[in-house]
């Protein structure tokens, strides 16, 4: 039976489930009519340009979501505020480690070419809003630029594991780890 989805959003959110759980080139309109609820005709109507629409879509919702979430925060709130939100909103967003990074995903297989550059982007955009508050918040500007990469990295490496063995502790532990490495590094603040 048919679900019937009233906002785009909606359809987004459960799209990107299954390119999650499936991959682009593994989510064929048969799973994603399935695996959804939706018609074919929803999905058409929702994303016109077929998979790849919804794939575009669905990438520019996530970006979307880092911009505000993170991003923007890292880029321009006070350092040591900002990255603490990032770890709160990344936790949140990956479900603890229950959900892949589908940027990091198509990154991975024959999809990174055709949507190579936002997931570039993505990429460059968290590694230099990280480095960008390390740097305000004291740390000196290479150093801050090899934990940014190193962060985001372990990052997308504890998703993959934490999915790898289904144990996302492994998530968790990662950020912990991550914080404390990140604290180290951060001058303490004077009151």
């Amino acid at each position: 039976m048919a679900r019937t989805v009233f906002e785009k959003s909606d359809a987004i959110t459960l799209v990107a489930e299954v390119f999650r759980e499936l991959g682009f080139e593994g989510a064929s309109l048969y799973e994603i009519t399935e695996r959804t609820g939706l018609s074919k005709g929803s999905l058409y109507h929702f994303f016109p340009g077929g998979k790849e629409g919804m794939a575009v879509e669905i990438l520019s919702h996530i970006e979307q979501w880092f911009v505000t979430e993170v991003f923007e925060p890292l880029e321009h709130d006070e350092p040591q505020a900002a990255i603490a939100r990032m770890w709160e909103a990344v936790d949140a967003y990956f479900r603890s480690g229950r959900r892949v990074c589908l940027l990091g995903a198509f990154a991975l297989d024959e999809t990174r070419d055709r949507f190579r550059k936002p997931i570039e982007l993505y990429f460059k955009r968290w590694i230099e809003a990280l480095a960008g508050a390390l740097v305000r918040g004291g740390v000196e500007k290479e150093a801050a630029r090899e934990l940014a990469e190193e962060i985001v990295g372990a990052i997308q490496g504890a998703l993959t594991l934490s999915r790898a063995l289904k144990d996302e502790t492994v998530f968790g532990r990662t950020l912990t780890r991550l914080r404390a490495r990140t604290d180290t590094a951060l001058p303490r603040r004077r009151h």
